[in-house]
């Protein structure tokens, strides 16, 4: 049987304090206020680092509310984008956003690709590695699609070293009893990690690099909006009371960096790999 259409809705292990449960991307509206920006902002560095030439065939895995395939149109020029993703709900909202009128997008999995080998100058992965329950099946995936000497590249939150966005928000929530579910393959968001699962798909010229980036919110209401639509805890702070919801706010405000004018700016920290396919 087919995995439900995709590795987003698996069952998440219980691990760091999390219990079994689904992050299920349902709402792709939210999800962009949530982490869209957040993408676009690392997407940039990652695609100046790859310096691709135009005229590329481009595979977005897991391209979600489009944001990131958004950035390979503006950033690339592209000779054609298609984007996959086993959210439905995800790729109508990518195919409502006016800049993506040209790509072409289709419901699937990550680890098993509708696409004929070769048929694509590149293929990436933003922010979805650590979503994919077997992440090596996945690279090499990407690396079927792809023609020989094409990229396979990829950038994800480092989850173990702290560079989620809204990590402070989930240990906080944990550290009040609230289970927070985490993606099934958090690991493979490591450097090393990264480059053993490159190298494992028989990929060369394999390089790694750290990206930083740094998002502003208006004020605290403006955070806290997002977060409401955030997949992985939206709904737990939804069932939350009053008076848990007014403690976690107390909690979190020390972790936030606010300037005099109310607004709130801090980091995120992401781990990128880069690898051609054989000629």
């Amino acid at each position: 049987m087919r995995r439900l259409a995709g590795y987003r809705h698996q069952e998440i292990a219980a691990r760091s304090g999390a219990v079994s449960g689904q992050i299920q991307f349902n709402d792709g509206g939210a999800y962009e206020n949530y982490m869209g920006l957040w993408s676009q902002l690392a997407a940039e560095s990652f695609l100046a680092w790859l310096a691709p030439r135009p005229g590329l065939r481009w595979l977005d895995v897991g391209c979600g509310s489009g944001a990131f395939t958004a950035t390979i149109i503006e950033w690339c020029a592209p000779a054609a984008v298609d984007g996959i993703d086993p959210s439905q709900a995800q790729i109508e909202f990518a195919r409502t956003r006016p800049a993506l009128s040209v790509a072409q997008f289709r419901q699937g999995d990550a680890m098993e690709l509708p696409y004929a080998a070769e048929s694509f100058d590149a293929a990436v992965m933003a922010l979805v590695i650590f979503f994919v329950p077997e992440p090596a099946r996945g690279v090499g995936e990407m690396a079927r699609v792809v023609r020989p000497g094409g990229i396979v590249a990829a950038y994800a939150w480092d989850m173990a070293g702290g560079g989620f966005p809204y990590a402070a928000l989930q240990a906080e929530m944990r550290a009040m009893g609230v289970a927070v579910p985490v993606p099934p393959s958090p690991d493979a968001s490591r450097l090393e990690a990264m480059q053993s699962l490159w190298a494992g798909a028989g990929l060369e010229a394999v390089e790694t690099r750290e990206i930083s980036v740094q998002r502003t919110f208006a004020d605290f209401n403006e955070y806290w909006t997002a977060i409401l639509g955030g997949p992985s805890v939206g709904p737990q702070l939804a069932a939350m009371s009053s008076t848990q919801l007014t403690a976690l706010k107390g909690r979190l405000q020390p972790h936030l960096p606010t300037d005099a004018s109310g607004r709130i700016t801090y980091g995120a920290r992401a781990n990128a790999v880069k690898g051609r396919k054989p000629q």
